[in-house]
């Protein structure tokens, strides 16, 4: 898009992919930081002519979930919103893991917290298996899956991060855009 119709704006890329801006903040910044692309303030972004490296593609293409994935952030359905909500900033994570006996049963979300805090509930004694969404209605991972397809995932689908879970559902991990980005970031420039 951006070879045949350069300079583009945030804006006008994130509306080409049908996204929000938002969305793809995070990629824009990693496609300039690596020189993909240019970005020329108050104008927009240029293609830089650099060609895609095969072996780049290929050492990104053929990780793993489970050799990048981070540690899980477990609650239980008894925890408060209050204490949900310290946990969150005292952690500094997008979402929370609500776990019984180490099993998957839900996620609470930053979004899903402050909409409850927002709406005037009593955080202190209002439990989060009362905002939280539950199984099976969550996307997961697995840890063989790969890290390409978990970033498809978060994109497509716009969450902030995916827990990884063995066959019985236990929470092992945990996949995030930051994690993403921050891999994708320290690959490119190792080449």
């Amino acid at each position: 898009m951006l070879k045949k119709n350069e300079p583009a704006t945030g804006d006008q890329i994130a509306r080409f992919l049908k996204l929000t801006r938002a969305t793809i903040r995070s990629d824009l910044s990693v496609l300039t930081m690596t020189g993909i692309l240019d970005a020329r303030p108050k104008v927009g972004y240029f293609y830089s002519g650099l060609e895609k490296n095969p072996g780049l593609y290929e050492d990104i293409r053929s990780l793993k979930v489970g050799s990048v994935m981070s540690n899980p952030i477990l609650v239980t359905k008894e925890t408060s919103i209050y204490d949900a909500i310290v946990r969150l900033f005292l952690e500094d994570v997008g979402s929370l893991y609500v776990a019984e006996d180490g099993r998957l049963v839900g996620l609470v979300s930053r979004k899903d917290l402050l909409k409850s805090a927002i709406a005037g509930s009593n955080t202190k004694e209002t439990p989060i298996a009362t905002i939280m969404s539950r199984m099976p209605n969550l996307l997961t991972l697995r840890k063989n899956d790969d890290v390409l397809d978990a970033a498809d995932i978060l994109v497509a689908h716009q969450v902030d991060s995916l827990p990884v879970v063995d066959k019985d559902m236990q929470v092992i991990g945990k996949v995030s855009k930051s994690l993403i980005v921050r891999l994708f970031v320290d690959t490119l420039k190792e080449k």
